[in-house]
């Protein structure tokens, strides 16, 4: 036998339910003459046939054709106050709930000015309320079929996540810049959701960006470029990092093996180490601070055959004195360096 509800009331003892069903499931059979309380931060909304009808404020209310006008035209009662009607009863919280959580489920890729393509997090919370019980229950439970706390709290963190995404996209704010930003992204994105909100019978009371961050792969990207701009001489950093890693080998031979193995690994390492702090001071110059190379050649003397350096004006074996010619002592005559004979008058040179 269906059970008549004479007195219909919901006492929420744990305080986290937006809204509540009597009863959980079917039609409940209510009759005219029932008491209907409702608690304060309650209302009371009667639903039939998939439309919210009338609503009651916080009180005792006794069921009677005079307050529940929406809700007789759908039904026919021929006993009034004996014959039960059909319909359900959702008991809406009026309340303010706090801290909810929001984030977004799965990075967001953005394009950014500094970095190109950045993949991001966005983390924070924010505080709803009822503006609209009637308005609300046909939106949601009506529309949605949700009743649920967590579904509607899902529902609602999607529609804050998509008008986030929005006002980044638009912003086109760099992600080192967003930090000095996020009262302002709160802002605009509360103000973005509010209408949303307010088409389901809801308020967005108040919205925080607790943080937005990169994820691992594009917080490594940043490392990355963080540490090529504390280097500068990108050249100079790749000479080194090859000579730490020829040092690295050299050291790991020498640790490995007999002792004669040893010997030769120490060996290998002192002078990979040695080629290593050459490498690494070679990096550490400047273009103006190393040497200009030489040229390998030299000019003989002309008398002993001694190599010098060319430029120089005596020998440093005999002190005979350098030029790029021979004067010849019987005529005067200047020749060739090397030329073993005078051009002129034949005398030996």
């Amino acid at each position: 036998m269906a059970r008549v509800f004479d007195i219909i009331e919901y006492l929420d003892a744990s305080a986290k339910e937006i809204v509540h069903r009597v009863p959980e499931a079917g039609s409940g059979d209510f009759r005219l003459g029932s008491q209907l309380i409702v608690r304060e931060s309650q209302s009371a909304v009667f639903f039939r046939d998939g439309k919210a009808l009338d609503t009651f404020g916080p009180g005792r209310h006794t069921i009677s054709t005079a307050n529940i006008p929406l809700l007789i035209r759908l039904i026919s009662i021929p006993f009034s106050g004996q014959t039960p009607f059909k319909a359900e009863v959702y008991f809406v919280n009026m309340k303010e709930f706090l801290d909810q959580k929001w984030g977004t489920p799965e990075p967001i890729a953005l394009r950014d000015q500094d970095l190109g393509i950045v993949r991001l997090r966005a983390f924070g919370t924010y505080s709803m309320q009822v503006a609209d019980p009637q308005l609300f229950v046909n939106k949601i439970v009506g529309s949605q079929g949700m009743y649920d706390t967590t579904q509607i709290a899902n529902f609602l963190r999607s529609m804050i996540v998509s008008k986030l995404i929005d006002l980044i996209g638009e912003s086109k704010t760099s992600l080192f810049d967003m930090p000095k930003m996020y009262e302002e992204i709160a802002a605009g994105v509360r103000a973005k959701a509010q209408d949303d909100f307010a088409n389901v019978g809801m308020l967005l009371k108040s919205l925080y960006v607790n943080a937005i961050s990169p994820t691992d792969e594009t917080a490594k990207a940043i490392d990355e470029r963080a540490s090529m701009g504390a280097i500068g001489d990108m050249q100079a950093y790749l000479q080194f990092k090859a000579a730490r890693a020829m040092g690295d080998a050299a050291t790991a031979g020498g640790e490995a093996g007999s002792m004669v193995g040893a010997g030769v690994g120490l060996g290998a390492g002192v002078g990979v180490g040695a080629a290593m702090a050459g490498a690494i001071s070679e990096a550490m110059k400047g273009p103006r601070e190393r040497p200009a190379a030489t040229s390998g050649a030299a000019v003989a003397c002309p008398k002993c055959g001694t190599a010098n350096p060319v430029g120089a004006k005596f020998c440093n074996n005999c002190g005979s004195t350098l030029g790029s010619t021979v004067k010849c002592s019987n005529c005067g005559q200047d020749n060739p360096l090397g030329s073993k004979f005078c051009n002129n008058c034949g005398n030996k040179l």
